[in-house]
């Protein structure tokens, strides 16, 4: 087995020594504290949940693209809901379908039923959304009721009395 001399000093090595010498680590953020991540279990997939939390992305960028787009699918109408004019929507609908079409000539990743959605329908169901619930007729207004005097009793009613 090889032994590095300890009378070698590489330049790398050097350089550090030197810095060091200076001063030029003494006032580094988080000297004294210990490195973050440690005190956990370990994770070989670290380094992307590191990458994803610090750029604000979704884990939805790591799933196969059929997986995407059936996810998107599922969260259309969600997505539409936003949109303030029927244009908007059937150009979110349409540019959806482009990818879905896309993915239909080249499909990679799982075996996912995805279909293209019908701008139609979506423009229906939003249009659904924004009425709002149907409101219920108003109730007629109550009967007139009879005074005391020319009310009859059940009883006489029944017996075909007046």
């Amino acid at each position: 087995m090889y032994a590095p001399d300890p009378r070698f000093e590489s330049a790398v090595d050097r350089q550090i020594r030197e810095a060091q010498e200076r001063g030029e680590f003494d006032d580094l953020p988080g000297k004294g504290k210990p490195l973050p991540g440690l005190d956990g279990k370990f994770d070989e997939n670290w380094w992307v949940r590191g990458f994803l939390r610090r750029e604000g992305l979704s884990s939805d960028a790591l799933l196969p693209p059929s997986v995407q787009l059936r996810k998107e699918i599922d969260r259309l109408p969600e997505t539409v809901r936003a949109l303030r004019d029927e244009r908007r929507v059937r150009d979110a609908v349409e540019e959806l379908n482009v990818r879905i079409v896309e993915h239909m000539r080249f499909p990679s990743g799982p075996r996912i039923p995805i279909r293209r959605q019908d701008p139609d329908e979506v423009v229906t169901r939003w249009r659904d959304e924004r009425r709002g619930p149907e409101r219920p007729a108003p109730a007629p207004p109550p009967a007139p009721v009879a005074p005391a005097s020319e009310r009859r009793s059940w009883w006489a009613r029944l017996l075909g009395r007046s």
